[in-house]
């Protein structure tokens, strides 16, 4: 299962995190016992359903945690964070780096029987940057001068200019050609019904209830060690937290609370494994910037001013996260350590809203322009509580300097398809997991404000659109980094959203399984080496 370069809507997914710290009281680590069997079933929980199952057109991040275990790209990450070859067994790339030439690996079979080639990724580009898609990914694609096929196991791909990014964007899932060419995608039962090359295969789909896959026979790294994958549909941390102590789920993303209050006790800690290291992600309050409440830089910059991040990185986080201060994580060559944000500073919040003309005038203490008071709701999505509680601390700072955020919870799939895809909303919390590659076209050109694309918020500005196209259009490391370094200035001055936190990741993962070995990668890089003992195993076939 290769760790992707999307980004994504999350719900705190652990495969895209780094380790970098050393245990916490209490952290155990499993140790390998015996050899490798075959067997066994692992239940996950998820807060949030998958809405689709063909990745290419999922923006989510419940519906890529499902896909990754069917699909399989050209190339991946492995541990070290290393890109190797997935479905490509190797790749030339040409001296001037406009031309990258893929071998793949011949035999591997997509799970109906039908041989995977160099068809099915000739495909998969072409429905990409098709115009019809409904996809957040074209960008890359559209990159691509053209793409060959000499022979069924031989991809050259040719770009007109540098493109940074090119090797890792062919991480992207590759699609099964022999199911879906000449057919309209978003009709394909590969939504529900999806056909990969990847470790598991999809078994049952109860819609509200379940997802349940089972070990592909015949994948061609070797057939996965654990039998199936239940993936349980809960919406609620706490409910589901319950459920793992009851022992109807194996693994789940722990809350700071339950992390570091609730599963401290040896009857615990002698029955799970709990990990923790820093996430390739962060949490922000993003603005509808086609509102004319969030229109004025001054008032933007004003909510920052008003939000204390250190209360919610002990509040929230119980001190298991850092501030965010941009859209890279704190110690990545993208990442601007000096950069100049807002502080807290609630007396500078309320100097730069009177400016913007917000005023006191009804002895209420809420601010009013035009006669209108300064009121907003804050959307955030079902089953996380550290989103809930951070909109609720939120709340409480801006009540103090004269703005009423009302917070209001939406079920994940609606929050995406009526209140994100419709862009009916004042002000979202949510977060973005974090690809190893720096560029941000996708959530942060100007070009990319389109229905289901994913700069949703409708942020625009000729100099960040300018840098984003040369930080990708270098190979240049150093000059990529003075583009990024620049675009958070920019970012940090004009504050399209409020970076808050980025969280630690805190999975936890029953004991009887064995074969989880952290890695800069996070915790499932392998997966499929994933095993329990014979006289261990819970479920049976």
């Amino acid at each position: 299962m290769s760790v992707r370069l999307v980004p994504l809507l999350l719900t705190l997914l652990f495969l895209l995190v780094g380790c970098g710290r050393a245990d916490p009281p209490g952290v155990r680590r499993p140790q390998e016992i015996g050899k490798p069997v075959d067997g066994d079933t692992i239940v996950t929980g998820s807060i949030g359903e998958a809405s689709t199952l063909i990745p290419l057109l999922a923006s989510d991040a419940a519906s890529h945690s499902i896909a990754g275990y069917i699909y399989n790209g050209l190339v991946k990450y492995d541990k070290e964070l290393n890109l190797v070859g997935d479905l490509a067994r190797s790749w030339e790339v040409s001296r001037d780096g406009l031309v990258i030439t893929f071998h793949l690996r011949r035999g591997v079979k997509w799970q109906d029987g039908h041989e995977f080639t160099s068809r099915d990724v000739l495909y998969t580009y072409r429905v990409t940057i098709d115009p019809k898609t409904p996809t957040s990914y074209a960008e890359d694609f559209k990159q691509v001068k053209k793409v060959e096929i000499p022979d069924p196991y031989t991809v050259r791909v040719t770009y007109d200019h540098p493109f940074a990014p090119a090797l890792a964007s062919w991480g992207s899932s590759v699609l099964p050609a022999h199911l879906l060419e000449g057919k309209d995608i978003t009709l394909s039962e590969l939504a529900r019904r999806p056909v990969g090359t990847g470790p598991y295969r999809l078994k049952e789909w109860v819609a509200g209830q379940k997802i349940t896959l089972e070990a592909f026979e015949g994948y061609f790294e070797g057939r996965p060690h654990l039998d199936r994958v239940v993936d349980r549909l809960i919406p609620d941390s706490a409910t589901m937290y319950m459920e793992l102590k009851a022992g109807g789920i194996d693994m789940m993303n722990l809350t700071p609370v339950q992390f570091q209050r609730q599963t401290m006790d040896n009857s615990f800690l002698a029955r799970f494994n709990k990990y923790r290291y820093p996430a390739s992600s962060y949490v922000y309050m993003g603005y509808n910037l086609r509102n004319p409440l969030f229109s004025d830089v001054r008032v933007r910059r004003a909510l920052t001013h008003a939000i204390n991040k250190e209360e919610l990185i002990q509040g929230v986080l119980l001190g298991m996260g850092q501030t965010a201060k941009g859209p890279y994580k704190p110690g990545s060559w993208a990442w601007n350590p000096n950069i100049k944000e807002p502080v807290y500073d609630p007396a500078a919040a309320r100097k730069l809203l009177a400016e913007a003309g917000w005023r006191e005038t009804d002895g209420d203490g809420i601010l009013r322009r035009g006669g209108k008071p300064f009121q907003f709701t804050v959307l955030t999505n079902q089953g996380n509580a550290e989103r809930l509680k951070t909109a609720q601390i939120i709340q409480q700072r801006l009540r103090s300097v004269g703005i009423d955020m009302k917070i209001r919870v939406i079920e994940w799939a609606s929050f995406i398809t009526h209140f994100i895809d419709n862009r009916n909303f004042e002000a979202v919390i949510l977060g973005w997991s974090l690809g190893q590659d720096p560029d941000i076209f996708d959530v942060w050109h100007s070009s990319k404000t389109g229905k289901k694309e994913l700069n949703f918020i409708g942020y625009k500005n000729d100099e960040v659109d300018r840098l984003i196209v040369a930080g990708r259009g270098t190979f240049d490391q150093l000059e990529r980094q003075r583009c990024y370094r620049r675009i958070q200035e920019i970012l940090a001055q004009e504050q399209p959203y409020t970076f808050l936190y980025v969280p630690d990741a805190l999975p936890t993962v029953s004991a009887r399984v064995r074969g989880i070995t952290p890695a800069p990668a996070g915790i499932t890089h392998d997966f499929i080496k994933w095993h329990v003992p014979r006289n261990e195993q819970k479920y049976t076939q």
